[in-house]
This record gives structure tokens, C-alpha cells and sequence, in this order.
């Protein structure tokens, strides 16, 4: 059983629900457990991508009896949010409605009417150390994760060969298929460049403006692309905090991080804080789709170029400072120095290879398998 699949049965009592995320992260699996688990078979299942799946969709042809209506990749239909929202309206008494799709079904706006109100949104992230299936031992799931990946799949598999085939099939898919379906670029080659620009990045800033003229675009694309990538849940940009009132706290420009792990074509340091980037994130969507609290996820960067890999704010509001480390055991004083001035509520210094946890100067030292053994939900 997935994290969020007993949020998701209590929500469903009063809403539709959305689960949105990156593609084939398990949303279809979790979906179908749903149908036949928790509602015992009662409903129906229909994927947009089916072309007789599709045709019942439009017709709504279900059964009365069907107390279950799991629709997936909908949000392709370009009038997609006006048909849903007159569908639930006039049968929202009569069915559940469980929606699912591998872009950002929140923000994915073609036009029409806002379903506020109508639904729970929530997000499904891959495997992670606080959510694995097995029995493999914490340093086991760590390496694993490192190699190929928390996607299902190649992490059950555990099979690098198989992963990388896995992962070149994934992205080709993203780019061919669901950016086809959904935006009108002319040219995806030149996308799937951005991309591995981006892949040999992580852990550093963006300066996207670069990138637009290594591949010959404009400023304005590259910069679109970015938000296509996010919204395709293919990674994510993070991006610095500042403060007003802190104005030596300067950088502009984002960072980037991949949901596939085994995507960072990076050194294993970097590899490892686009882990804890993942993992982080993870935990801040649970904690907003579940609670409602904003939660951001941001770094920090000064004009001396001094550097907090991860802030989280809460309501606005520096809650943790999380430095990442591979093996340097000594509390850092960077980290100790931007604490002083914003003064959170925590305060971290995450290490790979950490043989015991400490605390000094305030700062806790942990190892990363003591940080994300609690699991929040």
C-alpha cells in the first residue's frame, strides 16, 4: 500500500480526488488497488490513452451500479476540466470520482471553468527511504536509490541494465508522446538537449540564459521549457530564498533536480543532494495536500557565494536549514552563520556516511538514514 492510499479513500467520501505525478511512479497500480481493494471491483477504470476507453469517457458510459470512476490521463482531453466538472456536478451523488494523470493537475490550465472546491488534490512521489517495498535494510535502500532510482520498477528490479533501458523508454515517452499530446513544440529534439543540459547540472544554479544560447533559443523558451519540465513532473526548480530585510542574500537564479535519481548525471556528492531534494520534496507535498500549510522548498546563496543547500519555509517562515554532506562529519559554519541570522526552528547537517548522530552548536549532525527514518505519514 502506497503512503497517501488511506488519504485518498477518506477524501473520496466527500470529493473527487486528483493524484497527480511523474509518469509511472505508480499512480495507475495505486488506482486500480483502490477500485478492486477498497471498492471491491465496484466501478470502472478508463484511460484516456485507449481509444475505446476514450469513447466511453465522452459518453460517460458507465454503469449506474459503478460506485468507482477511476479516470487516468484525462487531462489530455483539451476541454477536459469544463467536461469534468458539468460530469460531477450533475453524477457527483451517484459515483467517486478518482482522477489521475502524469502532469500537474492542479496548475494544467487549458482553458474553462476552476473545479475549486470540487476536488482533494494530492501528489505521488516515488519510493524513498521513509517508503519502500521489501525487506532490504536501510543502507540497502539508500544504495539502491543511488543506482537506479526510487521509481517502482527499476527499483524493485534493482537491476542497473534494466534501468537504464528503463529510464531512456521513460524520458523518450515524456517528450514524444505527453509533450506531443499536450504543448505545440516544433521541436523536441532540441527539448530532450535542454533536458541533458539540465541532467549535468544538478546540484548547481541555472543560469538559463546560458543554456538558450548553447542551443540556439531564445531566453523566453528556455525558460518555458523549465516550467514544462516541472509541470510533467520531470524534475523540479528550487529557488533562492531572500529576504528583504537580508539583502546580501542575492542569487537569483533556480536550481534544478530530477524525480529519477539515476537522472543526475552528476559526481556522487551532487547525486546524493538531488536524493535529499527529492526525499524533502516528498515530505513538503504530503504535508500540504494532507494539512493545507504552505509549505516552499528553497536554498541560499550570498554575495560571497557562502551557500544553505535547502531552507523550508513554513507559511512563509524559515522553519529548517539543511546542509548536505557526503562525509564531512564537522558541523559547518556557514550553516552556523546564516542560523544566527534567520533563526529557525531547526537546524541540520545531513551526511551519507555518518557512523553516529550528534548535536553541536545547536546544528544536529544525522546521517541521512536517521533523518528520513521517522515517516511523517
Amino acid at each position: 500500500m502506497r503512503y497517501i492510499h488511506p488519504f485518498i479513500i477518506k477524501d473520496l467520501e466527500t470529493k473527487m480526488v486528483f493524484v497527480g505525478g511523474p509518469r509511472q511512479c505508480g499512480k495507475t497500480t495505486l488506482a486500480k488497488q483502490v477500485l478492486n481493494i477498497d471498492f471491491q471491483g465496484q466501478g470502472i477504470y478508463l484511460n484516456w490513452d485507449n481509444p475505446p476507453h476514450r469513447k466511453a469517457i465522452l459518453q460517460q458510459a458507465w454503469k449506474h451500479g459503478d460506485k468507482l470512476i477511476v479516470l487516468d490521463e484525462v487531462h489530455k482531453y483539451k476541454r477536459w476540466k469544463n467536461w469534468l466538472k458539468g460530469t460531477f456536478d450533475v453524477l457527483g451523488d451517484l459515483h467517486n470520482f478518482l482522477v489521475t494523470g502524469s502532469a500537474r493537475l492542479d496548475v494544467y490550465r487549458r482553458g474553462g471553468d476552476s473545479m475549486l472546491g470540487r476536488y482533494h488534490y494530492w501528489r505521488l512521489h516515488p519510493f524513498t527511504l521513509d517508503e519502500y517495498p521489501g525487506d532490504h535494510t536501510p543502507r540497502e535502500v539508500f544504495d539502491r536509490l543511488m543506482r537506479v532510482g526510487g521509481f517502482p520498477e527499476p527499483f524493485i528490479r534493482g537491476d542497473d541494465r534494466f534501468a537504464k533501458r528503463w529510464r531512456r523508454d521513460r524520458i523518450d515517452r515524456i517528450i514524444n508522446e505527453d509533450i506531443r499530446d499536450l504543448e505545440n513544440i516544433r521541436d523536441l529534439t532540441l527539448l530532450g538537449m535542454f533536458a541533458d543540459a539540465l541532467r549535468s547540472r544538478v546540484g548547481a544554479t541555472i543560469a538559463v540564459a546560458n543554456i538558450a544560447r548553447d542551443l540556439e533559443i531564445s531566453p523566453k523558451t528556455a525558460k518555458n521549457w523549465l516550467e514544462l519540465l516541472e509541470r510533467l513532473y520531470v524534475g523540479f526548480a528550487i529557488y533562492p530564498y531572500a529576504p528583504k530585510k537580508h539583502s546580501r542574500l542575492l542569487s537569483k537564479q533556480p536550481k534544478f533536480y530530477f524525480f529519477d535519481n539515476a537522472d543526475a548525471e552528476v559526481e556522487y556528492g551532487d547525486k546524493f543532494e538531488n536524493l535529499v531534494a527529492c526525499h524533502l520534496l516528498k515530505r513538503i507535498h504530503f504535508l500540504q495536500d494532507s494539512e493545507g500549510d504552505r509549505y516552499e522548498l528553497r536554498f541560499l546563496r550570498d554575495k560571497e557565494k557562502r551557500e544553505i543547500d535547502f531552507v523550508i519555509l513554513r507559511d512563509r517562515k524559515v522553519d529548517e536549514l539543511i546542509e548536505v554532506k557526503l562525509s564531512d562529519t564537522a558541523v559547518s559554519s556557514t550553516l552556523i552563520d546564516f542560523a544566527k541570522l534567520l533563526k529557525p526552528r531547526r537546524i541540520v547537517q545531513i551526511v551519507a556516511n555518518l557512523e553516529k548522530s550528534y548535536t553541536k552548536s545547536g546544528v544536529e549532525v544525522v546521517s541521512v538514514l536517521d533523518y528520513f527514518s521517522k515517516k511523517i505519514w
